[in-house]
C-alpha cells in the first residue's frame, strides 16, 4: 500500500498540519500508522468529515456546546494548589483552557498562545480560549497574532446565527478595547451593564470586572471601586481562587490610589498579592506597575520581596510590548478611538494648520482647541504634533490635500 506523510495530507486536503495531527491523535484517519516519529497515511484516504458538520447534522448546536464548555471551565481553582485543577478536569480542551490561564497569570504568554494554537479545529475551545489569547497577544506585542484572533472573532459577529458564540466573541473584543484604553470602542452593553445576551453559565463576576475596568478607563474611579467591590461578592472565597478575584482586588487598589486613598489601595494590593504571589501569579501586578507610582514596589518589599525582581522585569518588557501593540492598534482604529470632530481637528493640527485658523473654522476659542488637543493626545498616548502626524496622516492618506 502506498502512503503519504501528514504534511502531504494537509496540502492535499487543504487543512493545516496541526489539524491533520489532531485527526491522527483522535484516530479519525483509518489505517494510518506511525513509523518512529512520523505518521504514514494511506495514499487514497479521503479527508475525514468535519466534526462540526457531523454535530450540526445530529442537532447539536455550537451554542449549546459552548455553554457546556464555559460551564466546564468555570470551576474555581483550589487556593492551596491551583494547578490541581488540571487533574480535576477530564477533557483535553478543558485542560488547555486552565493551562492557558495559569500560564498567563505566571507571565508565560508564549505558553498561553500555544494553548490557543492547540484549539485549532475545535470552535468551542477556540472561542473560549480567545479571551486569554488576545490578552497574551497584547502582552507579547504580537499584533499579527492579535489580528488573526480578531478576524476569527469578528467572523462570529457577522454570522449572527449563534447567539452565545457572538456574545463570547464580542466579550473578547470588548476586553481589548478596555485593555488598550479605547473607551469609544467599548460596546453599549458593557457601558450600560446589560449582560442579558450572555448565558447564565458565563461568570457574572468577569462581566462586572470588565465593567469596572471600563470605568477606570474613563476616570470614574468611585464607580469602578463600587462595581469591583460588588463583583467580589460573587467570587470571593477562602478556599478557592479565580482569575477574576485577583484582578478585581487590583482594580479596587487602582481606584483607591487614583482617589488618593493610599491606605485602602495598599490593603487591596496586599490582599491580591497574598492570594496570587504564593503561586507565582505575577502578571496582575506587572501589568499595573505604572498605575501605582511606586506603590506596587512598596507593597512587594513589605510582603513578597522575593517576587519584586520578577514583577518589575515583566513590567519593563510588557510596557514596551504594549506600546508596540497600542501604536499599531491605534493607527488601525483611530476613527473609532477619536470622535469625528476630534479626528478632523487632529488631521488639521497634524498638517500644521495654525491653531487660530482651526479655532475659527470650528467656532471655538484657541484655549478650547488646546484643551481638545490635550484630550486627543491622552487618548492616543502621545505628546506632540510630530507623533500625531505619524498616526493621522498615515491613517488618513486619502485626506491629504
Amino acid at each position: 500500500m502506498e502512503y503519504i506523510s501528514a504534511i502531504e495530507a494537509s496540502k492535499r486536503w487543504g487543512v493545516s498540519l496541526r489539524q491533520v495531527q489532531r485527526l491522527l491523535a483522535d484516530k479519525r484517519i483509518p489505517y494510518a500508522k506511525k513509523c518512529g516519529r512520523l505518521w504514514m497515511i494511506p495514499y487514497d484516504t479521503e479527508k475525514p468529515v468535519d466534526l462540526r458538520r457531523e454535530k450540526k447534522m445530529s442537532g447539536i448546536s455550537l451554542d449549546s456546546e459552548l455553554v457546556h464548555m464555559i460551564e466546564a471551565t468555570s470551576l474555581p481553582m483550589p487556593i492551596h494548589n491551583p494547578d490541581s485543577i488540571l487533574e480535576i478536569v477530564k477533557e483535553e480542551k478543558e485542560r488547555l483552557q486552565y493551562e492557558s490561564e495559569l500560564a498567563y497569570l505566571r507571565g508565560d504568554f508564549e505558553s498561553a498562545m500555544r494553548c490557543y494554537d492547540k484549539t485549532e479545529g475545535n470552535d468551542t475551545a477556540r472561542l473560549r480560549a480567545s479571551l486569554v489569547a488576545v490578552a497574551a497577544a497584547i502582552s507579547l506585542g504580537d499584533y499579527p497574532a492579535y489580528l488573526k484572533i480578531e478576524a476569527y472573532l469578528k467572523s462570529y459577529l457577522s454570522k449572527g446565527n449563534d447567539r452565545v458564540c457572538s456574545a463570547v466573541a464580542e466579550l473578547a473584543l470588548a476586553s481589548v478595547a478596555v485593555s488598550v484604553f479605547a473607551p469609544n470602542m467599548v460596546p453599549d452593553w458593557l457601558k450600560e451593564g446589560d449582560f442579558s445576551a450572555f448565558p447564565s453559565q458565563c461568570k457574572l463576576s468577569y462581566l462586572i470586572y470588565l465593567r469596572s475596568k471600563y470605568f477606570i478607563s474613563i476616570e470614574k474611579y468611585e464607580l469602578a471601586l463600587a462595581v469591583a467591590q460588588t463583583a467580589l461578592t460573587f467570587c470571593a472565597s477562602e478556599r478557592e481562587i479565580t482569575f477574576q478575584e485577583i484582578y478585581m482586588r487590583v482594580v479596587c487598589a487602582i481606584a483607591c490610589h487614583c482617589l488618593e486613598r493610599e491606605n485602602e489601595a495598599k490593603r487591596w494590593l496586599k490582599e491580591a498579592m497574598c492570594i496570587a504571589l504564593p503561586h507565582g501569579f505575577i502578571t496582575p501586578f506587572a501589568e499595573h506597575v505604572s498605575d501605582f507610582g511606586g506603590l506596587v514596589e512598596q507593597c512587594l518589599e513589605e510582603t513578597f520581596p522575593e517576587r519584586c525582581n520578577a514583577i518589575i522585569s515583566q513590567w519593563q518588557c510588557t510596557v514596551s510590548n504594549w506600546i508596540v501593540f497600542h501604536n499599531r492598534f491605534t493607527k488601525d482604529n483611530i476613527s473609532f478611538i477619536l470622535s469625528r470632530r476630534e479626528a478632523h481637528i487632529a488631521i488639521l493640527v497634524a498638517r500644521r494648520v495654525p491653531y487660530a485658523k482651526i479655532a475659527k473654522q470650528f467656532n471655538i476659542s484657541v484655549g478650547r482647541l488646546k484643551n481638545i488637543m490635550l484630550e486627543i493626545y491622552e487618548k492616543l498616548y502621545i505628546s506632540s504634533r510630530d507623533e500625531l502626524a505619524q498616526y493621522v496622516l498615515i491613517t488618513h492618506k486619502g485626506d491629504r490635500s
